[in-house]
């Protein structure tokens, strides 16, 4: 690992980069950069302007604190036009006339930086670290430095310090509660350090009653209304009365050196979570059958697992499992991925966890470890299905995991009924198209899962609506929601090839939060078109929402990405894509291994790849931009 007090590389602002060094280019007088604490704009200028340029270029950073003299110099230097400026002014920050005055008057453009995007910070740690970052990890990095890369910096030099970084099987996580250094304290005060005594008293009242991970009361109860009211207008509260910032309460606690509520050295007594978790696990099982995932509320569950607590509830596995359900309906593959591994973690057989990691893992194309989750728990009743591999005694590939018959046989359908769609997506991922929807349909005609909305969708997805259409008309009928009428219309669209039909389903699923499945009726929206350009309207739009799926590659994807390639070929490529080898695609075939070559370079040559190196980048719709890497 990379010692993260190094500098870090310069990440995600090329855009914002090329726009400044055109306007410090000859013919320009130079640019205005603003931005909040934290957003990057002292090192954007370091790296618009390198010490060979500086003799051409007047830097004024943090003109915000020029005196009123200083900043009417800079005023008239932009008039005169004859020295390139480049200015930075931090937002929310008081600017002397004379700087403001640059950009109303236009003299200067103005480029306001946003802050980094989640999927940005990913890539940024991952340089930072050498190395993958879990999506969990990401996420509490992310949401804790709120865009500020110095806390965000200063964050994982303390978890590195005090050896809460670990390093597991490729992957950089954190767990556990966040450390307040000094640094950290510093920065996070900055905040609020415009608090009056009135405000900065209530703000550490609510801090001393919200213990993270308790869910329990409600801290801002017992602040003044008036009082309450001006922090919410600070954004520093939310409606109902709870910190906004993940710091401000662990920083104000240590500040004002109370113990925290939620037990530990200082003996007190942890507040019952049990009951709160349990609502969280069915208040996440009815928002994922219903469809309504475009906003998922942040709970005691999300917070405990965060946070590393909790090991002693029994239910913390089952939460885990049902918040990776819902991040993969959402397209979230990685985090998917991430979540079921954090209930893996704290009770490594648990069955629905190794579903969800199964199917998130299949989605992404990393079939080793989908299959190896699979091994780890029962076969699927009546079961009995034979790799190529297995029938010769041949030792398994690396992509097969355990073989089956070593699998425990006890309690089949309770893990079938999780197991049994993961499979579905690992055959498809596999391109064993046929088998995929055989395990499609044998989940969708199963009485114990006859009516999840969800299988019969799949035998959609996998390009077969017409044996499903009738059988999801007749759910949507008699089930509330937006969810099942919006599954059949995309089953009888695909059957009728109604392309207009099936952009407005995608339209329907990405408002329901559901991106990768509005990708795919995008992806058949693109395929069914006749208008040019209709089809290439749904082809971008199918690209756009694939690109925020982390990865996922479906099908109905494959199927838009490779449309020069015969079925047999996009089969083929599928797995050499997934790092099978030659040998192993032809085992799995029953084909010969010249067969597999000759398809792979006919691939090759209609693909414009020279090598199955080439093949990743090609193979999804949404690839570029969709996927941060991570292990395979």
């Amino acid at each position: 690992m990379r010692n993260p007090r190094s500098p870090w590389p310069f990440t995600a602002r090329a855009e914002e980069l090329d726009l400044v060094r055109r306007n410090l280019s000859a013919g320009h007088r130079g640019i205005v950069v603003t931005g909040a604490a934290g957003s990057g704009r002292s090192r954007l200028t370091t790296e618009a302007v390198p010490e060979a340029m500086r003799e051409s270029v007047l830097v004024v950073d943090d003109a915000h604190l020029l005196d009123d003299a200083s900043a009417a110099l800079v005023h008239e230097l932009a008039i005169g036009g004859r020295t390139r400026l480049l200015v930075t002014v931090r937002e929310g920050e008081p600017a002397p006339e004379g700087v403001s005055r640059l950009w109303e008057e236009n003299l200067l453009p103005r480029l306001a930086l946003a802050p980094l995007t989640e999927r940005a910070c990913a890539e940024l740690l991952a340089r930072a670290v050498d190395g993958y970052v879990d999506a969990l990890t990401v996420r509490r990095l992310y949401r804790a430095s709120r865009g500020d890369l110095r806390l965000l910096r200063e964050l994982v030099v303390a978890v590195h310090a005090g050896g809460d970084l670990s390093h597991v099987s490729g992957t950089w996580t954190w767990r556990g509660t966040p450390p307040i250094t000094a640094r950290v304290r510093e920065l996070v005060e900055e905040t609020i350090r415009d608090l009056d005594t009135e405000e900065r008293d209530a703000l550490e009242l609510i801090a001393s009653g919200e213990p993270p991970g308790t869910g329990a009361g409600v801290p801002g109860a017992l602040v003044a209304p008036a009082v309450l009211e001006r922090l919410r207008a600070r954004g520093l509260v939310t409606v109902d009365g709870r910190l906004v910032h993940p710091l401000h309460g662990p920083v104000l606690r240590a500040a004002a050196a109370e113990p925290s509520l939620a037990g530990g050295p200082s003996g007190g007594r942890r507040p019952p979570r049990a009951s709160a978790l349990a609502a969280e696990c069915e208040e996440l099982a009815a928002r994922a059958y219903a469809g309504r995932l475009a906003e998922i509320p942040r709970g005691v569950g999300e917070r405990m697992a965060e946070d590393d607590t909790g090991w002693d509830e029994p239910a913390m596995p089952e939460f885990c499992a049902r918040r990776a359900r819902v991040a993969r309906l959402r397209g979230e593959t990685r985090e998917a991925m991430a979540w079921s591994r954090e209930g893996l973690r704290r009770s490594p057989h648990h069955r629905a966890c190794l579903a969800e990691l199964a199917h998130a893992a299949a989605y992404v194309g990393d079939l080793t470890t989908a299959w190896q989750a699979l091994s780890r728990g029962p076969a699927p009743a009546g079961e009995a299905r034979t790799r190529p591999w297995q029938a010769a005694g041949a030792r398994p590939p690396a992509h097969a995991g355990s073989p089956r018959s070593q699998a425990p046989t006890q309690d089949r359908r309770p893990w079938a009924s999780a197991a049994v769609p993961a499979r579905t997506w690992a055959l498809a991922a596999e391109g064993d198209l046929d088998g995929a929807l055989r395990s499609a349909l044998g989940v969708a005609g199963d009485g114990l899962f006859g009516d999840d909305l969800f299988a019969l969708h799949d035998v959609v997805r996998l390009g077969s609506p017409e044996l499903v259409a009738d059988r999801l008309g007749e759910l949507a009928d008699r089930t509330e929601g937006d969810l099942a009428p919006l599954l059949a219309r995309h089953a009888r669209a695909l059957a009728r090839r109604d392309g207009d039909a099936l952009d407005k389903v995608a339209r329907g699923l990405a408002d329901l939060g559901l991106m990768l499945h509005a990708a795919e009726a995008a992806a058949h929206a693109a395929l069914v078109h006749s208008d040019r350009h209709a089809s290439q309207a749904s082809r971008n739009r199918a690209s756009a929402l694939a690109g925020a799926c982390q990865g996922a590659r479906s099908s109905a994807l494959v199927n838009l990405a490779l449309p020069r390639l015969t079925a047999r070929q996009r089969q083929i490529v599928s797995l050499a894509a997934a790092g099978l080898t030659n040998r192993q695609i032809a085992e799995q075939l029953t084909v010969s291994i010249r067969t597999v070559a000759n398809h792979l370079c006919d691939a090759y040559a209609r693909l414009g790849s020279s090598d199955r190196a080439g093949l990743e980048g090609l193979f999804t719709v949404g690839q570029r931009g969709g996927r941060t890497g991570g292990p395979r």
